[in-house]
């Protein structure tokens, strides 16, 4: 599919299902070698970052646990500015090492926000993993440690990302036309 209707959006496919594949099968295997060991708590950034954080965690090939945030600073294709807290951390973190696992980075500002509050919770250490950077949109610098792709400052949806809660059900991503 080429192009993909999402409500009163038309979308153009931009980074197709085998690229992403590779590039989250690369930053497992990195993952697996910089954590050998350390029995890592993933922490998946819900909504967006669930099915990369399925593919991701399918590939990791080391003892690891794995509990959900939720944090929202989006509505429809602009973000909010507004970082709101809607699912807690249920786990315990004090010693751990822990990666958060994110589909997108743009701002940095949800980023920045949640490494904030997680290391008041005295974590070993926080790595941040993320499918997509969008580097000239970054507003805070933040230590991205693995992350598959740089892409330009564009709208996108699917595999996880959404436009008002749609479009997240495809295998590749497309970019707003």
């Amino acid at each position: 599919m080429e192009t993909l209707q999402v409500k009163d959006k038309t979308f153009a496919i931009s980074i197709p299902a085998a690229e992403i594949q590779q590039q989250v099968r690369r930053v497992a295997a990195e993952i697996s070698k910089d954590m050998a060991g350390r029995d890592p708590l993933f922490l998946p950034v819900l909504n967006g970052s669930f099915i990369f954080a399925a593919d991701l965690l399918r590939e990791v090939n080391i003892p690891c646990e794995v509990s959900f945030i939720k944090l929202a600073s989006y509505q429809g294709t602009n973000s909010t500015g507004t970082i709101r807290e809607v699912i807690g951390l249920a786990s315990d973190i004090t010693g751990r090492d822990v990666i958060i696992v994110e589909d997108i980075i743009d701002s940095g500002l949800t980023m920045a926000h949640m490494i904030e509050t997680l290391q008041k919770q005295n974590p070993a250490s926080i790595s941040v993993c993320s499918l997509l950077v969008k580097p000239d949109a970054l507003k805070v610098q933040i230590p991205i440690h693995y992350r598959c792709m740089d892409i330009p400052n564009d709208f996108i949806v699917g595999y996880g990302l959404d436009y008002d809660g749609f479009g997240r059900n495809t295998k590749d991503i497309y970019t707003l036309v």
